[in-house]
């Protein structure tokens, strides 16, 4: 009895350890950043810690026809001046805005994306 549990367990074991691998590796938007900070206290120990932080990357790939969300763009900035980075004038109802370098054309109200322009603003 007890050599069947064993070998279930070892079976399920091989058998799970891949797809937890696999979803570990397939956070493409994550950035793993490992800090390590040294304190000096007044009676002469040292500290030293290690922290891995990981952050979330929220840029994102403006593609025409997705919905344009504020919340995901990188230095989100309304384009007022749309000449001085060689963008035509935007249509009634539309606007050019900045996500990190990248120029959107969005509709003011449907949030609906016309254009995109990369690294139209440096």
């Amino acid at each position: 009895m007890f050599k069947k549990i064993l070998m279930a367990l070892a079976t399920t074991t091989l058998v799970a350890s891949p797809i937890v691998t696999a979803q570990a590796q397939a956070a493409p938007n994550r950035h793993e950043v490992s800090r390590t900070t040294v304190q000096h206290k007044a009676n002469g120990r040292t500290v030293v810690r290690k922290q891995t932080v990981v952050r979330k990357d929220t840029h994102r790939r403006w593609a025409r026809g997705q919905r344009f969300d504020r919340r995901y763009a990188t230095n989100y900035r309304v384009v007022n001046n749309y000449r001085d980075y060689r963008l035509s004038a935007p249509p009634r109802g539309q606007q050019w805005v900045r996500s990190g370098n990248d120029a959107v054309l969005i509709a003011i109200t449907s949030g609906l994306i016309g254009a995109v322009v990369g690294n139209a603003i440096r």
